[in-house]
Formats: structure tokens, C-alpha cells, sequence
């Protein structure tokens, strides 16, 4: 298959980011048997930041086709307006709130809720690291540089924007995707009962 190529993600990789995004969202595992909508996941987590102004992607392509993504944004609090008013609406539509009080094991209303009542990033946190990223790679792709090629690929384009900080959301049980981080750069900066926000900082230029 070779080593795969990285390129500027472009509304043409949509389908690819949706699958992927499915087939690695159970903490890296396949999630399909969890939805009732294969695009609810990669409609929160993916297509916004290929679709949006303010978005951005890179993609890892291989003889195969697209086995990996990074998605992000350098301007997190300005993106979450444009999602609030460009993005959320339409899929309001066709996504029912689950309500407050939802079953948390139910993934499909979880992914729902958010659709509703989208998490807004704290200040504090906005303050030290304005932009944020999220990837997933096929199994394929894994353990071959592709997904630092890709963060770094992300990293620099935050560089070029004028931001000096990026954060990102795992689960508490991935540990494979938890300790790459971590060997990247990434350190811990906030904590719930299962999600971890790991951050990274940078001055001057970004290093090759």
C-alpha cells in the first residue's frame, strides 16, 4: 500500500471522513453497531471542519484511498458561533432532542444532545489553547507516522494563523491514542469522569 500521502482535505473526502469517523468512534474501534445514522458522528466530529469557513482538514490517502483525517480549527470560540449558526440548525432538524435527562448509554441520543446543546470550551481553557484538532486513522494506517505527520501538519497550519496552543478530547479509555499523545507532546490540562483534554504549546517556530 506504501506510505500514504498527505493533502488538504477538501467537500470531496466527506464520505471518507464520515465512514472513518464511524469506524473509529468506540474509543478507536468500530461503532457502527452503536447508530442508528452512520453520518451522526462524523456530523459532529468531522464534516463541520471541512464544510465551514472556518475549519480546516488534511487527510492520509494510500493506494486504497483515504485512511486517516485531522480536523480542526485555530479559532475555536469563533467556530463554535459559526457551527451554532451555519451548522446546528439544519441537523436540529432532523435529529430530535433526546432531552436532558437521556439514557447516557444510548449513543445515539448522547451524539443528539450535543447537536442541541452543543459543549461550549471554557474560557480559561480558550486563553492558553485557542485552537483544537481531532483525528482518527484506520487500523491500516496505524503505527507508521502518519498520525504525527498529520498533527504536525494541523500544528503548523495553527502556527500560521497566529496561534501558540491547541487542545483535544480522548476517552479515558482509549489508552492506545492517550499514550501517542502523550509521546507527541500532549500533556493533560483537564479531567472528567471519561473524557481527557490534552493540550500543547509552542513559541517561536515550529519545529521540523
Amino acid at each position: 500500500m506504501g506510505t500514504p500521502e498527505i493533502r488538504r482535505a477538501t467537500a470531496d473526502d466527506l464520505d471518507d471522513l464520515f465512514s472513518i469517523c464511524l469506524l473509529t468512534g468506540a474509543s478507536g474501534e468500530d461503532a457502527t453497531e452503536f447508530y442508528d445514522d452512520p453520518r451522526l458522528p462524523g456530523n459532529i466530529y468531522a464534516a463541520p471542519y471541512i464544510v465551514l469557513r472556518l475549519g480546516l482538514g488534511f487527510v492520509a490517502v494510500d493506494s486504497e484511498g483515504v485512511v486517516g483525517y485531522v480536523v480542526g480549527t485555530p479559532f475555536t470560540r469563533a467556530f463554535e458561533k459559526e457551527c451554532e449558526e451555519d451548522w446546528w440548525p439544519a441537523l436540529r432538524v432532523v435529529n430530535p432532542d433526546p432531552g436532558p435527562d437521556f439514557d447516557r448509554n444510548d449513543w445515539n441520543a448522547r451524539l443528539r444532545s450535543l447537536i442541541h446543546r452543543p459543549v461550549r470550551t471554557p474560557g480559561e481553557l480558550l486563553s492558553e489553547f485557542p485552537a483544537h484538532l481531532h483525528i482518527n486513522l484506520l487500523p491500516r494506517a496505524q503505527g507508521q507516522g502518519v498520525g504525527k505527520e498529520l498533527i504536525g501538519m494541523m500544528l503548523g497550519s495553527f502556527h500560521v494563523a497566529g496561534v501558540r496552543g491547541a487542545h483535544l478530547g480522548v476517552s479515558t479509555a482509549n489508552t492506545r491514542a492517550i499514550g501517542f499523545y502523550r509521546r507527541i507532546g500532549f500533556t493533560t490540562i483537564a479531567e472528567t469522569d471519561d473524557t481527557l483534554l490534552l493540550g500543547v504549546q509552542w513559541t517561536g517556530e515550529m519545529e521540523e
